[in-house]
């Protein structure tokens, strides 16, 4: 038995942000010390099958944590250690920001999901930039998630972006653009096509580069289309598919369902995987498969539907610190059943 599996029904006893605190001290206070080695070699899983090729960077292996865990990029070494391929931090935004007031987070325990309305809580782009600059980051990709400034008016947002960037650019990997959350007031608006091509123009010149943009999975499909068109004429280098989503599907149990904010986890994998499938039909860059992954073949299947890499975040609350360990096993017997020799071979065989 994993430890986690005994420490988990303490920590969901706890309210979710606290018990996320608490797991993240832990993590934090084991970095850079003898404990983050033996964590690597328990769960880090190296094989050469399992490297990827994506926007110019290697990859370990395809499966990394989504933005919104290590807010503050405070962790990423400890979550390298964990087995994970890569580690996106933020979202950061230009300013310092408390985020919506508590409670903002809710398990939904019957579903195996999250709803969230945080708003962007982090340390600001001044501080995370200082820290990205000034501790050690692991050997795998750390990409930056950028956010908007919850005071900054939407017709100064490419600025605000802009200050960010500026700030966080020495240390990142990749840089994700994130107009798609749905919890800062009016951020979603800015996935149309003029104040995109603002945004990420802005960025583009400024030598943002892999850039990447971050959708929603609540877009009607002309507006998908529309966001690739830009990706494509200001030759972006991937496209982040999906952000959590406002809907709430049919056959959700959890009393939780009704809480205001986007919703994460097992209830969104098809939709998720749908929309991944949508994108890589549209475009030519790689793309990032997030919402559900929870196991192998939730990974497997959006990279058979396109995705490079895969992301996840709800999967680690409620598997535990070994998730990217079994994933990664467990893609290489999918890979070995289906006559794959390496993970490359099977990016997008079902499109």
């Amino acid at each position: 038995m994993e430890l986690y599996d005994i420490a988990k029904p303490g920590l969901f006893a706890l309210p979710p942000e606290t018990a996320h605190r608490t797991v993240h001290r832990l993590l934090r206070s084991a970095q850079r010390t003898p404990i983050e080695d033996a964590i690597r070699r328990r769960y880090a899983v190296d094989e050469d099958r399992l490297r990827v090729e994506a926007f110019g960077r290697a990859f370990p292996n395809p499966v990394g944590v989504a933005a919104g865990f290590d807010k503050n990029a405070e962790i990423p070494a400890m979550l390298a250690a964990l087995g994970f391929g890569h580690v996106e931090v933020g979202g950061v935004t230009a300013e310092r920001q408390p985020g919506n007031p508590r409670p903002r987070m809710f398990r939904l325990r019957e579903d195996e999901a999250l709803v969230n309305r945080m708003g962007f809580n982090n340390d600001g782009a001044d501080a995370i930039g200082a820290r990205l600059k000034d501790e050690p980051l692991p050997d795998v990709p750390v990409g930056v998630n950028i956010g908007k400034s919850k005071s900054t008016p939407l017709d100064e947002a490419a600025d605000d972006y802009l200050y960010t960037y500026e700030r966080v650019a020495a240390a990142g990997d990749y840089f994700v653009v994130n107009v798609s959350s749905p919890n800062t007031p009016g951020l979603r608006s800015l996935q149309n096509r003029d104040a995109l091509e603002e945004i990420l123009g802005a960025l583009s010149d400024a030598g943002a580069a892999p850039l990447l943009v971050k959708l929603s999975p609540d877009l009607p499909e002309t507006a998908v289309e529309d966001a690739l068109a830009v990706v494509a004429d200001l030759g972006l280098d991937g496209v982040v598919v999906t952000n959590t989503t406002t809907a709430r599907p049919g056959g959700l149990k959890s009393p939780h369902r009704a809480e205001r904010g986007g919703l994460s986890g097992k209830p969104v994998e098809r939709m998720a995987t749908e929309l991944v499938r949508f994108v890589a039909e549209r475009t030519d860059v790689p793309v990032v498969g997030v919402g559900g992954v929870a196991d192998a073949e939730g990974a497997y299947r959006k990279i058979r539907n396109g995705a490079s890499v895969v992301q996840l975040y709800t999967g680690l609350i409620y598997e535990g610190p070994g998730i990217a360990r079994d994933i990664n096993a467990g893609l290489l017997d999918l890979l070995e059943r289906d006559g794959f020799d390496r993970v490359e071979n099977a990016i997008g065989v079902d499109i």
